[in-house]
């Protein structure tokens, strides 16, 4: 990664996939509120496509891509839901994507990758085996990688997020999320700090 995305960063991202993702609602429950003793919201992005936010950085990694690298196609190492978007991401685009998956990957995914039309090529499940499967794939092809989370476009892409709700509900003073690889909670943590120093993100 050259450098930490931006706030900036984040706000060119979502203008960027505003049209290809879906705005996702943020919903509230009465029962949960009286249960903790605070107001809680829920930003749905179940509901955005491939069932997760990792469309939104997806998303904006492909279109971010210029001609000559779109054309060339893009590859990534992926078990799930980022494997899943970078290959609807590429198909609305006209790339081909390539997508190592582990050979004991959930099948409901491996049916979603290739529904979505990407190209499977399955390796040993451990770290070492999907990077050097990807490492090939790249030398035969010259794909561009796109890392499912140490990546500026993608963590750019998933704090949209966090900027939809902050614009919804603007005074919030904490944001609780998820974290696997990070590129979420980076992107989150970007566009909550830029917007409130006193929020704290967990």
């Amino acid at each position: 990664m050259n450098r930490q995305p931006t706030l900036e960063d984040v706000k060119n991202a979502h203008r960027r996939i505003k049209p290809f993702i879906h705005r996702t609602p943020v919903l509230t429950c009465c029962s949960l509120d009286e249960m903790v003793g605070a107001k809680l919201f829920f930003k749905g992005e179940n509901f955005q496509k491939v069932g997760a936010f990792k469309f939104r950085g997806a998303c904006n990694a492909i279109l971010s891509l210029s001609q000559s690298a779109a054309a060339q196609g893009v590859i990534t190492h992926s078990s799930g839901n980022h494997a899943a978007a970078l290959a609807l991401a590429a198909r609305m685009r006209g790339v081909t994507a390539r997508i190592v998956m582990p050979s004991n990957a959930p099948l409901v995914k491996v049916a979603a990758v290739k529904n979505y039309g990407g190209i499977i090529s399955f390796c040993e499940p451990t770290q070492a085996s999907r990077e050097s499967t990807a490492a090939e794939i790249i030398e035969q092809t010259g794909a561009t990688f796109v890392h499912p989370y140490n990546d500026r476009t993608i963590i750019a892409g998933q704090g949209s997020s966090a900027l939809e709700l902050m614009e919804d509900v603007p005074d919030l003073d904490f944001i609780l999320t998820p974290v696997g690889g990070g590129g979420l909670l980076s992107g989150t943590a970007i566009v909550a700090k830029a917007l409130n120093k006193q929020i704290k993100v967990v």
